[in-house]
């Protein structure tokens, strides 16, 4: 299972709207002999992927995968009959499909004389690769993740502005990395006109990786021609409005989206409770004085605090990256 959520978390980011699964074909001597991910959309999925892998190989052996193998017949034929075309006796998934057409490939292969197993490494998947497709399909909206970088005192730039670089060179790599597998990034008009961003995800020898997500700006003033934000490394999106409902609604067709900056922007998002995660860049670095990382969340006292809690926390050289979500997850 380990490897089959390292095969879909290569995916993640591509495979809109289909998940993005992993699977691996065991032999019938338990060893592996094929891993797959589901491909972009039109194409195969994970199954399907690693059943070519597996070929012979695969009569008799066993199937692990991320998400229950889909029973429909949308852009590609179902699963379940591919894994039993194949020779398949056994499958171990780890979440139940909650798409009410794509559902019920568990019952098809058991009705067949499949060994079926749900919930192999559940947690890790629903808190993993399959995170935003999940919290979607149950709550109708994109997964919105709060990235932000900050001093230990909770700055998020100098006094006189400058912020390049608070968090070091392997916190930006994360983020840049985690960047090329989302659909969307969201400013503000403010960080635009300050910082003049790039939002591109880019490797580490400074090149751009394949997949970019949408750059999305928020807000009414108008932005320079010459902002890098414009160019042609990924598509752009200027929505001319302050309400998180409408922002919601420019990105329904989006599953996995970060919302960057600045303060403002994060504290309308806070008090709409939209915010579903935060990952949290935190540098051994005191300013004292400066921008916080948030303003305007709506809370003036501490009953009212927006409570998160920590979901992982992952260092990076000198920097510490903190995952939290909301103490009731949504």
């Amino acid at each position: 299972m380990n490897a089959a959520i390292a095969a879909a978390e290569s995916v993640r980011g591509t495979t809109y709207p289909n998940p993005p699964v992993g699977a691996v074909i065991l032999d019938a001597a338990g060893e592996v002999a094929g891993v797959g991910a589901t491909q972009p959309p039109g194409g195969p999925h994970a199954e399907v992927m690693a059943l070519r892998h597996a070929g012979e190989r695969a009569r008799g052996g066993t199937a692990v995968v991320t998400l229950e193998p889909c029973n429909h017949h949308g852009r590609t034929p179902p699963c379940t009959e591919a894994l039993l075309t194949a020779g398949i006796v056994a499958v171990h998934f780890a979440v139940e499909d909650p798409h009410p057409q794509a559902a019920g490939g568990a019952k098809r292969l058991a009705a067949a004389g499949i060994h079926v197993q749900s919930g192999l490494g559940a947690d890790a998947v629903a808190r993993g690769p399959l995170r935003a497709w999940l919290f979607k399909q149950r709550n109708g909206r994109p997964h919105i993740t709060w990235k932000f970088a900050a001093s230990l005192d909770g700055r998020s730039a100098a006094e006189d502005g400058s912020s390049q670089w608070i968090t070091g060179h392997q916190a930006r790599a994360h983020v840049h990395a985690e960047r090329a597998k989302l659909d969307a990034v969201i400013v503000g008009t403010g960080t635009v006109l300050t910082d003049d961003p790039w939002l591109t995800a880019r490797l580490p020898d400074g090149e751009l990786a394949p997949h970019q997500p949408t750059r999305v700006v928020v807000g009414f003033r108008e932005l320079p021609r010459t902002a890098r934000i414009l160019d042609e490394s990924a598509p752009t999106l200027h929505l001319r409005t302050h309400s998180t409902a409408d922002v919601l609604d420019a990105l329904r067709e989006h599953t996995d989206v970060l919302l960057e900056g600045g303060p403002q922007l994060a504290g309308a998002f806070l008090r709409a409770e939209l915010v579903d995660r935060i990952t949290a860049y935190l540098a051994p670095v005191l300013l004292g004085d400066g921008p916080a990382a948030v303003i305007g969340a709506g809370v003036q006292n501490i009953a009212q605090a927006h409570r998160f809690r920590r979901d992982a926390t992952t260092e990076l050289g000198p920097d510490l990256m903190l995952s939290l979500v909301p103490e009731k997850e949504r």
